[in-house]
């Protein structure tokens, strides 16, 4: 099975579970809250974006720590006439990219986590404001 069947069936699974279980929510007779609301747990979302920062911290060193020795024994293959000096450089080379593909996204997911806290500060206090403004005015008139 080629890697692009087996993402598709894992894909397809995951679709299916997660039908099955939003088909399988019971209806709240009492038809609102339940623990469904969304909510942001500041937290729990500091926590994530600092876990992602230090695993792109950590990938940027630890995914790089067999460059040098993956060079030097492909170049020494490939001195004494074996093709698969070649054949580890390429496998080096995908491993680079990959791992800059993983630094990329874990600075995305901490960025964006970053970026969600504090715009979701800022519309917090704006409305904050807002409202305080809306009952100054009612008091007034």
């Amino acid at each position: 099975m080629s890697f692009d069947e087996e993402w598709s069936a894992a894909r397809a699974t995951a679709a299916a579970g997660v039908t099955m279980r939003l088909n399988q929510v019971p209806a709240d007779p009492g038809g609102g809250g339940g623990g469904g609301d969304l909510e942001l747990n500041q937290d729990h979302i500091g926590a994530i974006g600092s876990e992602a920062y230090k695993l792109h911290t950590r990938l940027q060193t630890d995914g790089k720590h067999a460059d040098t020795a993956t060079a030097e024994a492909a170049g020494a293959l490939t001195k004494e006439g074996f093709a698969s000096g070649a054949a580890l450089l390429k496998v080096n080379s995908a491993w680079e990219s990959q791992v800059k593909t993983l630094v990329a996204a874990c600075a995305n997911i901490s960025n964006g986590l970053n970026y969600s806290l504090a715009s979701h500060a800022k519309d917090e206090q704006q409305l904050q404001a807002d409202f305080t403004a809306s009952a100054i005015d009612k008091l007034l008139k």
